[in-house]
């Protein structure tokens, strides 16, 4: 008997490891984000729901290393908006070192219409809206190492976690290494708060972040 609560206690902590791991984390509120685009809406049990086709916001606090989404995807909206490039996308994501609309990084998680995890820079120098810079300036970075992120059905949970330590950042993907590699310099100059980012996709969502 002994044994086995001893392999239960540790099933346990492995289970919930990604969301125990590393920095401890707060969870941001609607009042501790400034929504850029579109419309987060309260919840059931304080989680935000998204029912717009493109929703952007960052936090309103200083950037810690790490952050987190814990979401569960409800379907597709009702009606769906091309990106400024006119691909028609669907995907929810982390916003990273965010100095604006037009310089920051990105963790995507890509439903459609090729489904996968990207970590992309946009970078345009003195340009600071979306407005400005539209779709120009993006770089998909290459990961030293990683795995497919699994296919998003409606209704289960997940964790989109990404933490950058150094030089080096960490996205996870429901506890498992999805992408890791070392930032450029351009991305390392940027100074910023992290935030999020979705289009084209229903979702209630948690966002949790490090302190500064």
């Amino acid at each position: 008997m002994r044994l086995g609560a001893a392999a239960l206690m540790a099933a346990l902590a492995a289970s919930g490891g990604a969301e125990q791991q590393g920095p401890a984390l707060l969870r941001l509120g609607l009042a501790d984000l400034r929504v850029t685009e579109g419309k987060l809406s309260p919840g059931p049990d304080g989680v935000l729901r998204i029912e717009e086709p493109k929703v952007r916001a960052v936090a309103r606090r200083e950037a810690g290393s790490v952050a987190e989404l814990r979401f569960t995807y409800l379907g597709p909206t009702s009606r769906e908006e091309p990106l400024s490039s006119g691909e028609m996308r669907r995907q929810i994501g982390l916003k990273l070192r965010a100095e604006d609309g037009c310089n920051l990084l990105y963790a995507m998680w890509r439903l459609a219409p090729k489904p996968g995890l990207v970590v992309s820079l946009k970078r345009n120098p003195g340009q600071h809206s979306s407005g400005d810079c539209g779709a120009s300036g993006y770089t998909n970075l290459r990961p030293r190492r990683g795995s497919p992120a699994p296919a998003l059905e409606p209704g289960v949970r997940h964790t989109l976690h990404a933490e950058q330590r150094g030089n080096e950042l960490i996205v996870s993907v429901d506890g498992a290494t999805a992408w890791q590699g070392e930032l450029p310099a351009e991305a390392l100059s940027l100074v910023g708060p992290s935030g999020l980012r979705s289009d084209n996709g229903r979702f209630d969502l948690e966002l949790w972040v490090s302190g500064p």
